[in-house]
């Protein structure tokens, strides 16, 4: 592979800004990615807008604006593979994604299908 692993990772977070702002109709504050082995871990901050901090002041709430932003960005999940795939070469095996309501931070794991970070 031609490609650093700091110029795949800002690459990576370059295009899911991209995804996000197209996709989901506003993009994050700042997005941050590392390769970590067979693994890309993404690091979304201020996601959340001034009315989702509102409604997540109580259980039902947070439980809500959760649920619904997953399901967001889980109706997206083949372009997000497409797009990694894209850009590294190497399948998505598994997603996971979790958004922390009190600090309107997500993480994002890609699993790949192979050992990214001992290519590069």
């Amino acid at each position: 592979m031609d490609k650093t692993k700091g110029s795949l990772e800002a690459e990576i977070s370059k295009a899911l800004t991209h995804w996000e702002k197209s996709y989901l109709g506003r993009g994050s504050v700042s997005v941050k990615s590392d390769i970590l082995r067979d693994m890309i871990i993404v690091n979304l901050q201020g996601i959340l807008t001034a009315a989702e901090y509102t409604v997540c002041q109580d259980k039902d709430g947070l439980l809500s604006v959760k649920e619904h932003r997953n399901s967001l960005v889980e109706s997206g999940l083949d372009e997000l593979k497409e797009i990694i795939l894209t850009i590294t070469g190497e399948e998505v095996l598994s997603f996971h994604t979790d958004l922390s309501t009190q600090t309107g931070e997500r993480v994002i794991i890609f699993k790949l299908a192979s050992d990214l970070q001992s290519k590069l």
